[in-house]
């Protein structure tokens, strides 16, 4: 999965290649109108001509004879305007090695064009300020501050009244100590922000009702100007800032950053904001004052300045941004991690962008595009993004439903379900904050239908964009869902795939056939969500798709009639599913061919042997099933022995045993029935044949079998009962007077112990 800052950086360099492109397309556009504009002032006065179809030399000369002389010169201009319009929207179509040559040279231009102008930017600021001193004196620049800081004193006032009373309303939340859930955070930190913004409003209200009722009409902007960049803006940063660092109170912080770092962040944010409100403050004031931001250049030297300190301000913090990106979060992916560490560099590279894009637009004249600062607003936005990753993780971390079950399924399950609704979080983030930098610049779906700028670029990849977060928004709910269901199951089941141990022999327990099938329409789904969106995507960049969905046709009849073989397996596997023939975990023999069921596809299945190798065995192939872990099993154990052995201790004993094994919790919940006698089985030359026979649950059996051999073992040497064994006996006369045997006679034993089992030598 690509980092969300990667992701950040090619959407930024999506939406300035689109706008730099529509910029571009204004001029062929507005020619392309101009020309309709002409063409119908040309023919509206005449009727109107249909040219026949098919335009045949027979139905030309046909037309012709018909027309007048008026209504043929008519026709003659209206197909040399439609030549002349189609050549000049060729000649305005703009390649994308041409617009990175033309922006270029704009930005080139700009920035030579500045450094011309600089040694008459004093000049330039003294001149605004004399025409500033012409209009007002001395004594009406005094009077016009007086009553601005007249105006902000009541403002003030009224602002801690405000306060009083909000933090009166809000005291339930403001004195928690400390909070137990991110309820109580979220509810202190919003509550004071609410208190600082309405403070603030109160503030801005009450100081511009004032200040337009003491200062004159017509410097009025020039004080409001000043009150909202300099002191309006800074405090709404610092609110925003305080809701995020929380610098006092650490135990609200939503950041991992500790209380200096949280500090020095704060600082640094809020003199960025007054850097910035400042900068627009000056080039609002030469503009109000015979000296605009084009002839004086000094918008390009105050950008520059507050681009370099945005870099600075980067390089300074670049460890808490690290830890910012970070979070509090332990188990962070290899990608994450390299994403967090990438974050001040992706800053850096937006910084850089976002000035390079408002070089060019300056390049193109297109000054109105930046009246609202919408380069600082992209900046403040996508800078950002990580910051709302971070409260991503932290909300999923706490709203995520609580895991259901135990063991490490469930345990796997939930850390699934966390990861998808953190990446749905991160998709629904992303295409929110494009469609609000994209209103910064003025790119909505409205205005681009309405004046036509960028339509066949922008509006192109606005749209695709969009396809691509619904597409992928889909991918996931889809993903989610099948994983919770799968989850469930295996977590009611007790079944761990991961860890299923068969004991080398197969015979396991297998999944629900929920947990079979899920997987397989899981795929189909995603291959069919890629499918429809990426065909949507096609059609929208102007490829027409009937062809690619009517050969999809013809290659599914080709499949039918040429792929006999496959049609079978596809419809065999649907019919076994159908059946309920086998699960995945489950133990099956395919004629001879055994093996656990580890995957299944549209037209074959994967067996696992207990020594390791794979099958995979196509549906079709199939010629009968026997499926070994279905329900129950039952396993038959036999005992060889001696012929003189009590039979009835030895059921007492395996009674006994079973009845020990059932008080085990471990080898209980196992058993369906417990372990007990069959009595005598069989009779060989060896012994009695004793059979023992118990029932369990599939994939229980092996280690119950083996408890069951270590206790018979165990019982039968405490009472004194062997297992029978194959011996050879060799009577001698006069061996049981405790003779000693002489070599002759043992020659003799090994001798006929060699002919009574071949198996053995003489000694």
């Amino acid at each position: 999965m690509k980092s969300i800052h990667s992701i950040a950086f090619w959407t930024v360099f999506t939406i300035f290649a689109a706008f730099g492109f529509a910029v571009i397309e204004t001029a062929a556009i507005e020619t392309a109108a101009v020309a309709q504009t002409s063409l119908q002032s040309t023919s509206g006065d005449e009727k109107s001509i249909t040219l026949p179809d098919p335009l045949t030399p027979e139905a030309i000369n046909a037309l012709v004879s018909r027309l007048s002389e008026s209504e043929v010169r008519s026709l003659l201009l209206m197909q040399l305007d439609a030549v002349a319009q189609k050549q000049q929207s060729a000649e305005n179509t703009v390649s994308v090695i041409k617009f990175a040559k033309t922006a270029a040279t704009s930005i080139v231009d700009s920035v030579v064009d500045a450094v011309k102008v600089s040694p008459l930017l004093w000049q330039y600021q003294k001149q605004s300020f004399t025409n500033f001193h012409a209009k007002l004196g001395w004594r009406g620049i005094g009077t016009v501050f007086g009553f601005l800081a007249l105006a902000m004193t009541a403002g003030f006032i009224v602002e801690q009244v405000v306060n009083y009373f909000m933090r009166r309303r809000f005291s339930t939340l403001l004195t928690i100590e400390r909070p137990d859930t991110l309820r109580d955070t979220l509810g202190f930190l919003f509550a004071r922000l609410a208190i600082e913004l309405l403070g603030l409003i109160a503030f801005f209200i009450v100081t511009r009702n004032t200040a337009t009722t003491l200062i004159p009409a017509e410097h009025i902007g020039f004080a409001e100007t000043l009150m909202f960049n300099l002191v309006v803006l800074p405090r709404i940063g610092l609110a925003l800032f305080r809701l995020i660092l929380a610098p006092e109170r650490p135990e609200f912080r939503l950041l991992n950053l500790n209380t200096p770092q949280s500090r020095q962040m704060l600082n640094h944010m809020v003199a960025m904001f007054v850097v910035m409100g400042l900068t627009v403050a000056i080039v609002a004031f030469g503009d109000n004052n015979g000296v605009p931001m084009g002839q004086s250049r000094l918008g390009f030297w105050l950008n520059l300045a507050v681009t370099g300190f945005m870099i600075y301000i980067t390089w300074k913090l670049w460890d808490q941004m690290i830890a910012i990106a970070h979070g509090v979060d332990s188990a962070l992916s290899p990608m994450e991690e390299k994403a967090a560490r990438f974050y001040p560099v992706y800053c850096v590279i937006v910084i850089v962008l976002t000035w390079l894009l408002t070089e060019v637009l300056v390049g193109f004249k297109q000054f109105d595009l930046l009246a609202s600062s919408p380069n600082y607003k992209t900046i403040v936005v996508l800078t950002s993004l990580p910051v709302f990753d971070v409260f991503i993780r932290r909300l999923v971390r706490y709203l995520t439903p609580p895991m259901t079950g135990k063991g490490a399924v469930a345990e796997r399950a939930h850390s699934l379900t966390k990861k998808a609704y953190i990446r749905i979080g991160r998709i629904l983030v992303m295409a929110t904050l494009i469609f609000i930098v994209a209103g910064f610049w003025n790119l909505n779906p409205r205005t681009i239908a309405e004046a036509g700028v960028g339509a066949k670029v922008a509006g192109r990849l606005i749209e695709i964009l969009i396809i691509l977060a619904m597409g992928y928004l889909l991918w996931e709910v889809v993903s989610l869902w099948a994983n919770r269901k799968l989850a469930a199951e295996q977590t009611a089941l007790g079944v761990d795939p991961s860890q299923q141990d068969q004991g080398g022999e197969g015979g396991g327990a297998g999944g629900s056939r929920l947990s079979t099938v899920v997987p397989l329409i899981l795929g189909l789904a995603k291959y069919g969500i890629a499918a429809v969106f990426g065909l949507v995507i096609l059609s929208n960049i102007g490829i027409d798709i009937t062809p690619l969905l009517a050969g999809a046709g013809v290659l599914g009849l080709a499949i039918g009639f040429g792929a006999q073989a496959m049609v079978k397996d596809i419809v065999s596997g649907i019919l076994f599913l159908w059946d309920d023939a086998f699960r995945t975990g489950e133990y099956i023999d395919i004629a001879g061919t055994v093996g656990t069921v580890e995957r299944i596809s549209l037209r074959s299945l994967q067996l696992r042997h207990p020594n390791g190798p794979v099958h995979v065995v196509p549906y079709g192939e199939i010629p009968k099933l026997t499926n070994h872990s279905r329900d129950y099993v039952i396993m038959k154990l036999r005992f060889t022995v001696p012929f003189d052995t009590d039979l009835e201790k030895v059921r007492k004993l395996f009674k006994k045993i079973g009845q020990e094994m059932m008080q085990v919790p471990a080898l209980a919940e196992g058993f369906i029935q417990p372990f007990k006698s069959q009595g005598a089985a069989d009779v060989d030359d060896v012994g009695i044949v004793v059979r023992g026979k118990f029932t369990t649950k599939p994939g229980a059996q092996w280690v119950i079998r083996k408890e069951v051999y270590s206790r018979v073992q165990k019982a039968f040497e405490e009472n004194g009962i062997d297992f029978a064994r194959r011996e050879v006996r060799v009577q001698i006369p006069g061996l049981d007077q405790n003779q000693s045997i002489s070599d002759d006679q043992a020659k003799v034993i090994g001798t006929a112990a060699a002919n009574a089992d071949p198996s053995q030598k003489p000694v």
